[in-house]
């Protein structure tokens, strides 16, 4: 049957544009997929399971094509997602119906709680020129974020600061961190056991001065947050990493 139609497995998602965008769908779609995956999803493969956005509206191919170029450069390479118009849909059999209601866990390799961690548009931020980052950081804040230099400890004004609010990133204003998800390490640094959502902090290998360890940097800003650490409180989801932090508190 697939040499015959060519098909892929597809979700039909019928919206109201005045309660959520496009946009913001595709955002979402690609906070759960692997965009490098070729004709596989989990542990199924085959072309049917190639990963592609398919649309019935002319009206929407600017907007796919935004979300997929964005995709393209965070990936630093051209995704695996095809866009081509929907030329059929054929509803699949009973059993794959309201597959979340028959199976509330999801599907093997998407964390349906995704779902309800708050979506943040990267492109409502922008990072600044370092002309203006000179200007308007301090010395300290600048040599941080921007030349990945190491805060004196016990020095950052939010370390030992717990009251509600959200950290952001200082250059750029994005939001990072709920102050709900911050702890007291006793390392003399802010310390978050998680991101208020994965896509938000980028990581890297760092080998510089002889050790070996991953750096954490913003996603816009690109700026140099510090570094992950394992002890972080088991409470607080399992195996939890510790982030230090130089960042603005709203």
């Amino acid at each position: 049957m697939l040499k015959e139609t060519d098909h892929a497995e597809t979700v039909q998602v019928i919206y109201d544009e005045t309660m959520v965008s496009l946009r913001e769908i595709l955002l979402y779609y690609f906070r759960v997929i692997d965009p490098l995956s070729v004709n596989q999803q989990g542990n199924d493969s085959g072309r049917q399971y190639r990963t592609g956005i398919y649309y019935q509206d002319e009206s929407d191919i600017p907007t796919i094509n935004t979300v997929v170029r964005e995709q393209d450069l965070l990936m630093g390479r051209k995704i695996a997602v095809e866009v081509e118009k929907l030329r059929h849909y054929i509803p699949a059999e009973d059993y794959h119906q309201d597959y979340l209601k028959k199976n509330p866990s999801g599907y093997c390799h998407i964390d349906v709680t995704d779902a309800a961690k708050p979506l943040i548009d990267a492109s409502h931020y922008e990072k600044p020129s370092q002309a203006f980052l000179r200007e308007n950081l301090s010395e300290e804040s600048y040599r941080v974020t921007q030349e990945a230099a190491t805060e004196a400890p016990f020095t950052n004004a939010y370390d030992q600061t717990f009251e509600e609010g959200i950290y952001v990133d200082i250059t750029t204003g994005e939001p990072l961190f709920f102050a709900k998800d911050k702890f007291a390490s006793g390392c003399g640094w802010p310390s978050f056991s998680r991101p208020i959502s994965k896509e938000l902090i980028h990581y890297y290998q760092d080998l510089s001065h002889g050790m070996e360890r991953i750096e954490v940097r913003s996603r816009v800003g690109n700026a140099h947050l510090g570094h992950v650490f394992t002890d972080g409180p088991r409470d607080q989801g399992g195996l939890v990493i510790a982030l230090i932090l130089l960042l603005c508190a709203l």
